[in-house]
């Protein structure tokens, strides 16, 4: 690869084609001109443009429980947490997922900085390889302290925590019907039997 000078900047010229990944910033610009508006959902995971399934009833009715629960817990336990549904989280420069259920501490507009998260859930009834793939390599080098996977075919939550560059540390198994304690949000335990269909 050569650079050639063009106005005030370099331009590069490609001896070879390349993928160009693309960033939040452009991402926004698309979603905002409407270029999405014809699918469901639409996410930008590694600077590529991800569009969702739409999501069926039992998904729903489990998402829905879950940050139903967890929103109840967060206003008894007090503190600045909220539970979002949905919420578009800035998680790198090339990365804005929109998970299932984000906890925050934000309240500004537009994006969540993924320093304000302190737990994010995806429900996988049909995404489990990339709930457990790419999603949870994205969550952990972007530092999210703790991720959930609830499997909503083997009826279960896997906790991870431990964030690293590529995985997280520490990962266990809690079944539907079983009490489930966060171990990075003090305070946050959910009876996961509302969650059993």
């Amino acid at each position: 690869m050569r650079y050639v000078r063009t106005m005030n900047a370099p331009a590069r010229i490609l001896t070879m084609p390349e993928r160009l990944r693309l960033r939040v910033e452009d991402f926004v610009l698309l979603a905002d001109s409407g270029a999405f508006d014809a699918y469901a959902k639409s996410e930008l995971i590694d600077g590529e443009v991800y569009v969702m399934n739409a999501q069926w009833s039992r998904h729903a009715r489990v998402k829905s429980r879950l940050a139903r629960e967890l929103g109840n817990v967060l206003e008894a336990i007090g503190g600045e947490l909220e539970a979002l549904i949905e919420v578009s989280v800035r998680a790198s420069d090339h990365d804005m997922p929109e998970p299932d259920i984000a906890l925050t501490s934000w309240r500004g507009d537009r994006d969540v900085p993924v320093a304000t998260v302190a737990l994010v859930v995806e429900v996988a009834d049909t995404t489990l390889e990339g709930d457990l793939g790419r999603k949870l390599r994205l969550y952990a080098a972007a530092g999210v302290p703790e991720y959930w996977v609830v499997d909503v075919n083997d009826g279960r939550i896997l906790v991870h925590h431990q964030p690293g560059a590529e995985s997280y540390g520490s990962r266990r198994a809690v079944a539907f019907g079983e009490r489930l304690v966060a171990v990075t949000v003090a305070g946050l335990a959910i009876d996961t039997g509302v969650l059993a269909l």
